[in-house]
C-alpha cells in the first residue's frame, strides 16, 4: 500500500493539474524525518527535525519530497518557509500531534504549523493533523483563555500549490487558514471538530486569488468554509458540511482594513443540520467596501437551521447597539437550484443595509420545505432589489 501511495504522490507530483508542482523528469531527492531525528512517540519533540528535514528539502534544487512515515508525531509551533530551489512535495502518512496547553504557543503566534512564501508546494498522503483542541475550547467556552487561540496549519504566501487527501481534526481554532495564496487547490480533505467546539472553522480563506475546495467533507463547531475579505476566484464544489455554520462569505466590514470580495462559487455541495446554509454576513461598521459577483448553486439542504441568508446586521457580541448601518455593498448574487428542508420557519432570510441596499439579488429554482411539514416556511426581506425564475419555494418576497 505504502509503494501505491508514494507512486501516485509522485505521479501527482510530476504531472501537476490544478497548480499541483511540476519538477523536472527524474525521481525527486527524499528527506525523510526519522533519518533527521524524529522519533514518532508521541511525546518527544521533533519539531528539530521536521525543521531540519524541510530545510534540506527546500534547499534541493531541482524538486524535493519530504516524507513524514506512519507514527504519531509531536511537534511544537513551526514555520516550514521558503522560497525554496524547486517544488517540494510534503509526503504525509503518519499522525502530528499539536501541543494541548495554550502556554506551549508563543504571544505573537497565531499557528501551530504554517507553511510560508513557498511555490509549487504539494501537501498530500492521507495522513492526519490533531491540533488537541478540548483543553482550549474549555477555556474559549469560560472565557479564560491565557490567550487567543492559534490556527493548525497556515498557508501562507504560497502559489501554485495543492493540499490533497489530508485530515485535520480537533483544531484549537481555525483548521486550516488560507492568507494571500495565488492557485491553490485543497481537495479530498476530511476535518473534523464537535459540534460544540468554538471557532474551529474548516477552512477560512483571506485575501487570495483563485483559491479551489472540492471533494471534501467537513463537520465542525463553525463554518464549515468562510471566506474573508480580499478574496477573488474562489470556488467551492462537493463538499459534505456538517455539523457547522455553513457556507459564509464574511464576516465583512469588520475593519478598515478589509478588502472587497469578488466571484465567489459555492456548488454541488450538501450540508446537513446545520446553523446556516449559504450565508454573506457584514458588520454593522462605517468601513465601506463591496461584495460582488457571487453564485450559490445546485446545493441540498437537510434540516438547516437558515438555509439561505444575508445578514448586514451581524454582530454576535452582546449588548449591540445597531446604531451604524453596514457600508459593505452587496450586488450580483445568484441563488439558484437550491433545495432541501429548513429547521425554521424563515428559509430565506435577506436582511440588508439601510445604508447600501443589496441589488440585483436573483432566487432561481428554489425548493425549501419546513422539516415538520405541518407549516409553510416563508421568505423575509429588507433593503432589498432584485428577481426571481422559475419556481421559487417559499414565494419570494423580491
Amino acid at each position: 500500500m505504502a509503494s501505491r501511495v508514494c507512486l501516485l504522490l509522485l505521479l501527482l507530483f510530476v504531472s501537476g493539474g490544478d497548480g499541483a508542482a511540476q519538477p523536472p523528469a527524474g525521481a525527486a531527492a527524499q528527506f525523510n524525518v526519522k533519518a533527521f531525528g524524529a522519533v514518532a512517540d508521541g511525546e518527544t519533540d521533533d519539531s528539530k527535525a521536521f525543521l531540519a528535514a524541510w530545510a534540506a528539502a527546500c534547499e534541493q534544487a531541482g524538486g524535493s519530497k519530504m516524507v513524514i512515515p506512519n507514527g504519531t508525531f509531536f511537534l511544537y509551533p513551526v514555520d516550514f518557509s521558503g522560497p525554496c530551489n524547486g517544488p517540494v512535495a510534503v509526503e504525509m502518512e503518519g499522525t502530528v500531534a499539536a501541543p494541548p496547553d495554550l502556554h506551549s504557543f508563543p504571544a505573537d503566534k497565531d499557528e501551530w504549523i504554517a507553511f510560508n512564501h513557498v511555490d509549487r508546494l504539494l501537501l498530500a498522503g492521507g495522513g492526519t493533523l490533531d491540533g488537541r483542541g478540548g483543553a482550549t475550547w474549555d477555556c474559549v467556552r469560560a472565557k479564560n483563555c491565557p490567550r487567543r487561540a492559534p490556527h493548525s496549519v497556515s498557508f501562507n504566501y504560497l502559489s501554485n500549490s495543492t493540499v490533497e487527501k489530508i485530515r485535520s481534526i480537533n483544531s484549537k481554532q481555525f483548521h486550516l487558514h488560507v492568507f494571500a495564496c495565488n492557485n491553490l487547490t485543497l481537495r479530498g480533505l476530511e476535518i473534523t471538530a464537535p459540534a460544540e467546539s468554538p471557532n474551529t472553522d474548516g477552512v477560512h480563506i483571506g485575501d487570495s486569488a483563485g483559491v479551489k475546495i472540492a471533494d471534501s467533507v467537513i463537520g465542525t463547531g463553525d463554518d464549515c468554509v468562510s471566506i474573508g475579505g480580499g478574496n477573488s476566484g474562489v470556488v467551492v464544489s462537493g463538499v459534505v458540511c456538517g455539523p457547522g455554520h455553513g457556507f459564509s462569505v464574511g464576516s465583512l466590514g469588520g475593519s478598515a482594513g478589509d478588502e472587497a470580495v469578488a466571484g465567489v462559487t459555492v456548488m454541488g455541495s450538501n450540508l446537513t443540520r446545520t446553523d446556516n446554509g449559504v450565508r454573506i454576513k457584514t458588520w454593522e461598521r462605517p468601513y465601506a467596501l463591496s461584495a460582488a459577483n457571487l453564485v450559490f448553486q445546485d446545493i441540498t439542504m437537510s434540516e438547516v437551521r437558515n438555509p439561505i441568508i444575508i445578514d448586514q446586521h451581524y454582530c454576535p457580541e452582546k449588548n449591540c447597539e445597531h446604531k451604524t448601518p453596514s457600508e459593505v455593498k452587496i450586488s450580483n448574487v445568484r441563488f439558484q437550484n437550491i433545495s432541501g428542508s429548513s429547521s425554521t420557519k424563515v428559509a430565506i432570510n435577506l436582511s440588508c443595509s439601510e445604508a447600501e441596499p443589496c441589488e440585483d439579488i436573483q432566487l432561481i429554482d428554489i425548493n425549501l420545505v419546513y422539516v415538520n411539514r405541518k407549516e409553510n416556511v416563508v421568505s423575509s426581506c429588507s433593503n432589498v432589489r432584485g428577481r426571481t425564475k422559475g419556481t421559487v419555494i417559499p414565494a419570494s418576497c423580491l
